[in-house]
């Protein structure tokens, strides 16, 4: 069970950042780490074996902020990875790791496959603070 937070007393969120792009995984940085513990990942190869590694661990992560564009791998697949590891170790419901997509692309079939993917949120940068905290208040992982 996932434990709501109030960032100012706590931080107990289990973070993971996965952006190609240095800036990107530093702002995102700066502003998550308010809420709880932030890993990092550079592409969707490293953000599949963080998650799946942090299962076995006592920490699991709580939200997975996820760019599309990287090499290697890209977001979409790394998404439904993640939903396959979920799958196969019978996690399902909420206590499934929520995930962002934090991503330039805008366009409504990218939002369409990362949503069927199982994504919970869509952020289009540039991000905008208020934006991406309105939607982790609205899955429920802080207040």
């Amino acid at each position: 069970m996932k434990q709501i937070i109030n960032p100012n007393t706590a931080h107990s969120l289990g973070i993971l950042i996965v952006d190609d792009d240095f800036y990107g995984r530093r702002y995102l940085q700066r502003i998550l780490s308010n809420y709880g513990e932030c890993d990092i990942a550079s592409n969707g190869q490293e953000a599949v074996d963080a998650y799946e590694h942090s299962l076995g661990e006592e920490f699991a992560y709580d939200l997975i902020c996820l760019d599309l564009m990287m090499p290697i791998m890209d977001g979409h697949e790394a998404l439904k990875r993640i939903r396959r590891i979920e799958d196969q170790k019978g996690i399902y419901g909420d206590d499934c790791v929520k995930v962002i997509i934090t991503s330039a692309l805008d366009d409504r079939r990218n939002m369409l496959n990362a949503y069927s993917a199982g994504c919970e949120g869509y952020v289009t940068k540039p991000i905008k603070k208020s934006k991406l905290v309105d939607v982790i208040k609205e899955l429920g992982l802080i207040d």
